[in-house]
């Protein structure tokens, strides 16, 4: 079985079970899976090569099919839709939560008719790089590799293709045929009432999760599908979040663009532990903070700065390779995996932290006294180290510049502290750090400020703008009203905005180190939404806030980027995007 050309990226939904994701396809296609965990090698990539990559479709034989995708509302349970002329079928896709081994379940039914289905599973082991041994058996196949077995059930008789299996089956209304892939061990019938079962008890764990969410405002049905996508990015074995579940999607088709975002980024993840919180979903920032306070437990006997980024079991060493025996998606190469820029300077991390911090501490439980001294050991770090050049938030490969976003968000380090000690009354230099706060306040007022341009800028001695700086008035750094943040405001909306779409920089007029052009950034046009509300403009923030709407995908979804002719770029679906749109949403359900 061969698949057709590539599918956008948009035409994806996404299942998971807390601990690894899927891609599966609106045309009945898992095009990307990770066995065991989020960062563990592909077991499919066709979405990174359709040929080499590896895939598990299933769907009506022949052509003409209508596909329709849907969750089963409220939960993270997939459903993919066949109407055609000899009837309906349904592909329910979903991974069950807390279940070891992992299962990865399939289930076919036919609704009305009589309908002929295809199913192959080509696994491609380690990104397509292991060969693996197939064995067939009565209840299913076996697909071993040096590093990984994995057990294919199904009562539908599979036959052998060159590295994979494939079968042709029939089925008339009412009728369901199951498959289920899960690592190690013989393939075992499921009979489909316990399918069924394990179904119902994947969509009741979801729907009760989502039960505990405080939002009840306008725009719920967005903010709660972006809650569960929020969700099935988290680990729950170890509390971590992902910056997304893929690698090397491409931000421009055909450019070196392409990252690799399955990892745990200090900034992603205390942004995503805000939205979480302002939900109500304190169980989930409790976990990230153990994680995390694990992590600054370790710079206590390292001195030096605060990795930007960590594996989702906490391991330090990302390195960055090429495959270059992947074509890429669309012919988007190099196709990458690790991330070379966990070892980038960013000070803006520290801004992000201590506000998750925070509000952790405000909202969630009290921060312990041996958590607060490696709080304090960070601080302490930054107080001396906050005015040198960094990479910045974008993670540019141009080399180190004083970014005005890294000063901003150092800003925020310092002041948070001094919020949490004051409030708790716990130990710390409350002189030397108000000290540090107000220099870093005027610095930024001198230097990052462009008077000519009457504009924070992207960076010191520059003139160019950057939509990072859009977060001064929603971390408090001014206030929204503010003289010079409503002439920055304006001048963002005449240069770096597109409709309602935002473009974090000009790379031609800031280079940044790389070839090729991106799209607009979506967590950049959500931060515009709300610094628009919070300066007053509602009617427009409202507006804006309304077409972002229109370009997240048929379920719900968003990726990094949106390119020029509106499609989804970027590694999909994108946590920073979906916490953003939370956010803005609070605020103008606050506003209006």
């Amino acid at each position: 079985m061969e698949l057709p050309g590539y599918l956008p990226i948009a035409d994806h939904g996404l299942i998971g079970d807390l601990g690894s994701a899927a891609l599966v396809g609106s045309d009945g296609t898992i095009d990307w899976y990770c066995c065991g965990r989020f960062d563990a090698p592909s077991v499919f990539a066709a979405i990174l090569d359709r040929r080499r990559g590896g895939f598990w479709r299933l769907a009506p034989a022949g052509k003409g099919w209508i596909a329709r995708q849907l969750y089963l509302p409220e939960t993270n349970v997939l459903i993919t839709r066949f109407i055609g002329g000899e009837g309906v079928v349904e592909v329910q896709d979903f991974m069950p939560v807390g279940g070891r081994p992992q299962r990865l379940i399939r289930s076919a039914s036919c609704v009305k008719g009589r309908v002929m289905l295809e199913v192959g599973v080509e696994p491609r082991f380690d990104y397509a790089r292991a060969d693996h041994q197939l064995e067939l058996t009565a209840d299913g196949a076996v697909f071993e590799s040096p590093a990984l077995r994995l057990s294919l059930s199904s009562a539908v008789p599979m036959k052998p293709t060159s590295r994979g299996v494939r079968a042709g089956f029939e089925l008339t209304a009412g009728e369901s045929a199951s498959f289920v892939l899960e690592p190690d061990g013989a393939p075992h019938r499921l009979a489909e009432d316990e399918v069924r079962a394990q179904r119902d008890a994947t969509a009741a764990f979801w729907r009760s999760w989502l039960a505990r969410s405080r939002y009840v405002g306008r725009w719920r049905e967005m903010v709660h599908r972006s809650a569960l996508t929020l969700k099935l990015l988290t680990c729950e074995s170890t509390g971590a979040l992902v910056a997304a579940p893929t690698a090397s999607l491409p931000e421009q088709l055909g450019g070196p663009r392409n990252w690799d975002y399955r990892y745990t980024w200090i900034r992603d993840a205390a942004f995503t532990l805000f939205a979480l919180l302002r939900l109500g979903f304190t169980g989930e920032a409790g976990a990230f903070m153990s994680w995390l306070t694990d992590r600054l437990g370790e710079r206590s006997h390292a001195p030096g700065p605060l990795q930007i980024a960590y594996g989702i079991d906490g391991r330090a060493e990302l390195p960055e390779v090429e495959l270059s025996h992947l074509e890429g998606y669309c012919g988007s190469v190099p196709v990458r995996v690790g991330n070379g820029a966990a070892a980038q300077l960013q000070l803006d991390i520290y801004g992000e932290l201590m506000d998750s911090v925070y509000l952790y501490n405000k909202y969630g439980a009290p921060i312990s006294y041996d958590a607060w001294m490696e709080v304090v050991r960070i601080v302490e770090w930054l107080a001396e180290n906050w005015d040198q050049e960094d990479e910045g938030i974008w993670e540019t490969r141009g080399g180190a510049s004083h970014f005005t976003y890294s000063r901003v968000m150092s800003w925020v380090a310092v002041e948070r502290a001094i919020r949490i000690a004051r409030q708790r009354g716990l130990p710390a230099d409350l002189v030397g750090w108000h000290d540090v706060r107000d220099r870093i306040h005027h610095q930024i007022m001198d230097r990052g400020w462009h008077p000519g341009r009457g504009a924070f800028v992207q960076r010191y001695g520059s003139e160019v703008l950057d939509a990072s700086v859009l977060v001064m008035p929603l971390v408090k750094f001014v206030a929204p009203d503010d003289p010079r943040w409503l002439s920055t405001l304006d001048a963002i909306g005449r240069e770096l905005v597109s409709d309602s779409l935002v473009y974090r920089y000009n790379p031609e007029a800031s280079p940044d180190g790389l070839r090729g052009n991106e799209g607009t950034f979506s967590m950049c046009s959500f931060w515009y939404v709300e610094a628009l509300a919070r300066a007053g403009r509602l009617d427009e923030a409202r507006l804006v806030f309304e077409k972002m709407l229109t370009y997240a995908n048929h379920l719900g979804l968003y990726s990094e980027e949106i390119g020029p002719a509106g499609e989804q770029l970027g590694n999909f679906p994108q946590a920073f995007t979906h916490l953003a749109l939370i956010s803005a949403a609070f605020t103008l359900d606050r506003l209006l």
